[in-house]
C-alpha cells in the first residue's frame, strides 16, 4: 500500500483537502482542533477510483513546525504539494518543496486549493508561479489540479491524478531488512505499547522478536495493523501500527527504529554526497553544528567538509557528518540538514557509507574519488568500490556496510565473483583481483616502514604486521608467502624483513656495544642485570645483541654472555655425566657465581631440553641437545 503526504504552506488547506477526498479529518489533537491549524502529524487513508488504498500523511505548514513534517515525509511514495490559489506561492511552499526534492521524492500532484475564492485571470497567474516553482526540477511535468475542499470541485480529477502518479512507482522492494522510524509511540487500553510509521524494506510478522534502536533492545510483535485493519504480516511501503511487548512507550521516543534483529548496527560517523540548498540563508563551513533528520529521527551534529573549506548555497559537496548520539541508516538513503538557529532547512542528500570506519583526512584525492564512486552506486556497485577501495572484503563487513542480511550480501559477492570483478578466497572473505599484487605491496612498504623507524630491530613481528593491516590469518600468511617468493621479503622465526636486511651499527654504536661487552667480561659469572645493560646501551642496542645471540637472557633478571652461557652449559654437562646430578648449591660452586645466577642458569637448561628437575637436584636428558638452544 503506497504512502502519500501533504506539503505546503500553512492556511492553504491541506487538512481540509485530505478530510474532503477520504471523509477523515486528520487533525487528532484538541490543540489543532481548537486553532483549527495542524502543528503535528496527521493520518488518513484513501481509496482511489480503481479501488487501491493508499496512506496519507498530512504534516504541518506552519514554519515553526517543519521539524514535525520532516518526520512524516520519510519513507513516502509520493507528495501532494498543496498551494491556495488565493495566496499562490509563499514561503513554507517553496521549503517543504524543497525538502521534497531533496529527499528525491519527485513522484507527486500539485493541488491549486480554493480555487473558488479567486476568478479565472487570478488562478491563471497562481497556476504560472507554481509552474515556474517547478520548472527545472524533477517536477517539472507534475499535474497541477485546480480544487476547492470547501465545494468539492476538482476532487475526482485529483483522486485520478494520483492515481496515475503511484501507478508510475515502482512497487516498494522487500530487502530482508524491515525497519520502522517511530513517528508515534503510545499506550492502547488493552494492547499496551503501540508504534507507528512506515515500513521500509521489509516485512514485519506477527510473532517476530524486533531491535529498537539506538538502545538495541529487544521486544516482540503482539499485532500488526495497517489502515485500522488487522494483518498477520505488514508489507514494504505500508503504513503500520506494532502493538509490541516486552517494551514500554516511555522507553521509545519518535525517531527510534523498529527493525529485524541482526542487520543494523548503529553509527555515529557517516559519509554523505550533501547539497546545500540555494535558499540556504548562509554558507555551510567547515565543522558546523546542524540538525539531521532522517525518518523520524533528529540528531544534532557536526559537519565535516571533505573537499572545501566552506560550501556555498547552490552548491554541493562530499563529507562527513559526526552524530551527537548514535542511529540507524544504509546507504542510500536520504537526509535532511536544518541550521539550528535560526531554524531554517539547511540543504541534504545521500547517505554514501553508515560505517566509513574512521574520520577521512580531508582533501585527499583517493578519498573522494572513492565517495564519488558511490554517489547513486547500487549495492552491487557499492561492493566494488570497496573492494577497489580497500583489497579486501568479509562478509560480516559487507553485511555491515550495505545494512543487508548476510544471505544477501553473500549473493551479491558471489555476482561479482562470478563476473571476475572479484575474487573469493574462502573463509568469508573476497578480494578485488589484484588483491595479491596490492597484499604484496601493502606489506612490503609496511615492513619498509618498521625498518625506518627500528633499525636496529632484526625484523617486524609477524602479528604486529597483521594487526597492523587488520587482515585475518589466512590472508596475512598468504600474502606473507607471496611477497617471500617474489624476492620481497624474508623470514626470521616470528619476524619478517626485508630480503637481505641486516642490523648496521655505526661506529659510534659498535664501540658503546664493545666497551660495555668489555665490562661484562671482567666478571662474567657476576654480570649487570637486565636493567643496568639497557640503561647503558639503550633499549634498542641491547636488542640487538639479543636478537645477534652475543648476550642470552636466562630470565627477567639474569642475562650471560654467549660465551658465558656455552662454558656453564659444558662445565654442568660433563659434571653430571661423571656424578648424575647436580644441585644449585654444587652448580654456584662449581661455576663460581651466586646461586641466583646459577638457578637462573638451571632453570634455563631445564626449559632448553638439557636437563630435568628431579626434587632440588638436576639430572641430564639423554638425547642430541647441543645445549645451545636459546
Amino acid at each position: 500500500m503506497p504512502v502519500i503526504a501533504t506539503a505546503g504552506h500553512v492556511d492553504h488547506g491541506k487538512s481540509a483537502l485530505v478530510e474532503a477526498l477520504t471523509g477523515i479529518h486528520p487533525d487528532r489533537l484538541k490543540e489543532e482542533q481548537i486553532r483549527e491549524m495542524t502543528i503535528d502529524l496527521g493520518f488518513a487513508w484513501l481509496t482511489l477510483p480503481d479501488g487501491e488504498t493508499v496512506g496519507i500523511i498530512d504534516v504541518p505548514g506552519h514554519m515553526d513546525f517543519i521539524e514535525n513534517m520532516l518526520a512524516g515525509v520519510g519513507g513516502i511514495d509520493a507528495a501532494l504539494l498543496v498551494v491556495a490559489a488565493d495566496e499562490g506561492v509563499m514561503p513554507q511552499t517553496r521549503e517543504h518543496f524543497a525538502i521534497l526534492t531533496l529527499l528525491e521524492v519527485c513522484s507527486g500532484v500539485v493541488a491549486l486549493n480554493k480555487i473558488d475564492l479567486v476568478d479565472e485571470e487570478w488562478r491563471a497567474l497562481v497556476e504560472e508561479d507554481v509552474r515556474a516553482l517547478l520548472r527545472g526540477t524533477c517536477w517539472a511535468d507534475a499535474p497541477v489540479i485546480p480544487v476547492s475542499a470547501r465545494t468539492r470541485e476538482g476532487l475526482g480529477r485529483l483522486a485520478e491524478a494520483l492515481q496515475g502518479i503511484l501507478r508510475s512507482c515502482p512497487p516498494r522492494p522487500d530487502l530482508g531488512r524491515a525497519r520502522l522510524s517511530i513517528d508515534r509511540a503510545f499506550t492502547m487500553p488493552g494492547f499496551g505499547t503501540v508504534v507507528t510509521g512506515t515500513l521500509l524494506d521489509g516485512c514485519f510478522r506477527v510473532g517476530e522478536e524486533v531491535e529498537i534502536w539506538p538502545s538495541g533492545r529487544r521486544a516482540r510483535i503482539r499485532g500488526l495493523q495497517s489502515y485500522r485493519r488487522r494483518v498477520e504480516q505488514a508489507l514494504p511501503g505500508s503504513r503500520t501500527a506494532i502493538n509490541l511487548s516486552g517494551i514500554a512507550p516511555e522507553d521509545l521516543r519518535r525517531g527510534d527504529w523498529v527493525t529485524v534483529p541482526g542487520v543494523f548496527q548503529p553509527a555515529e560517523l557517516l559519509d554523505v554526497y550533501l547539497i546545500h540548498w540555494e535558499g540556504s540563508p548562509r554558507p555551510l563551513p567547515h565543522f558546523a553544528e546542524v540538525k539531521f533528520f532522517h525518518g523520524a529521527t533528529q540528531i544534532l551534529a557536526r559537519i565535516r567538509l571533505l573537499d572545501r573549506e566552506v560550501l556555498q548555497p547552490g552548491e554541493s559537496g562530499l563529507a562527513q557528518i559526526v552524530l551527537s548520539r548514535p542511529t540507524i541508516a544504509a546507504p542510500g538513503d536520504r537526509f535532511i540538514l536544518r541550521w539550528p538557529s535560526p531554524s531554517m532547512t539547511l540543504g541534504g542528500g545521500e547517505i554514501l557509507d553508515v560505517h566509513p570506519g574512521r574520520r577521512h583526512r580531508r582533501f585527499r584525492p583517493e578519498v573522494l574519488s572513492t565517495l564519488r564512486a558511490l554517489h547513486r552506486a547500487d549495492a552491487s556497485a557499492r561492493l566494488r568500490v570497496w573492494l577497489e577501495s580497500a583489497g579486501l572484503l568479509t562478509l560480516p563487513e559487507a553485511s555491515r556496510r550495505l545494512a543487508l542480511p548476510p544471505g544477501r550480501a553473500r549473493e551479491l559477492l558471489e555476482r561479482l565473483t562470478a563476473e571476475g570483478v572479484a575474487v573469493s578466497l574462502g573463509e568469508g572473505l573476497w578480494a578485488a583481483p589484484n588483491w595479491q599484487d596490492r597484499a604484496i605491496r601493502q606489506l612490503t612498504e609496511l615492513v619498509e616502514a618498521y625498518h625506518r623507524q627500528n633499525p636496529l630491530r632484526r625484523g617486524m613481528p609477524r602479528e604486529e604486521a597483521r594487526s597492523r593491516l587488520g587482515w585475518p590469518s589466512a590472508v596475512f600468511e598468504g600474502a606473507v608467502r607471496a611477497a617471500i617468493m617474489g624476492g620481497f621479503l624474508e623470514e626470521s622465526g616470528p619476524l619478517i624483513r626485508r630480503l637481505g636486511f641486516r642490523v648496521r651499527l655505526n661506529e659510534a654504536q659498535q664501540q658503546q656495544v664493545e666497551a660495555c661487552l668489555a665490562r661484562i667480561r671482567e666478571d662474567p659469572w657476576h654480570p649487570p642485570n637486565p636493567r643496568e645493560i639497557e640503561a647503558a646501551l639503550g633499549r634498542d642496542l641491547f636488542q640487538v645483541l639479543l636478537d645477534e645471540g652475543r648476550l642470552v637472557r636466562l630470565n627477567d633478571e639474569v642475562v650471560l654472555l654467549a660465551e658465558t652461557w656455552q662454558e656453564a652449559v659444558e662445565r654442568i654437562r660433563a659434571y653430571l655425566q661423571a656424578r648424575g646430578t647436580i644441585s644449585a648449591a654444587a652448580a654456584r660452586d662449581l661455576l663460581g657465581t651466586s646461586r641466583k645466577i646459577a638457578v637462573a642458569i638451571l632453570e634455563k637448561m631445564d626449559a632448553v631440553g638439557i636437563t630435568r628437575r628431579v626434587g632440588d637436584v638436576r639430572v641430564l636428558i639423554q638425547g642430541p641437545g647441543t645445549g645451545m638452544e636459546t
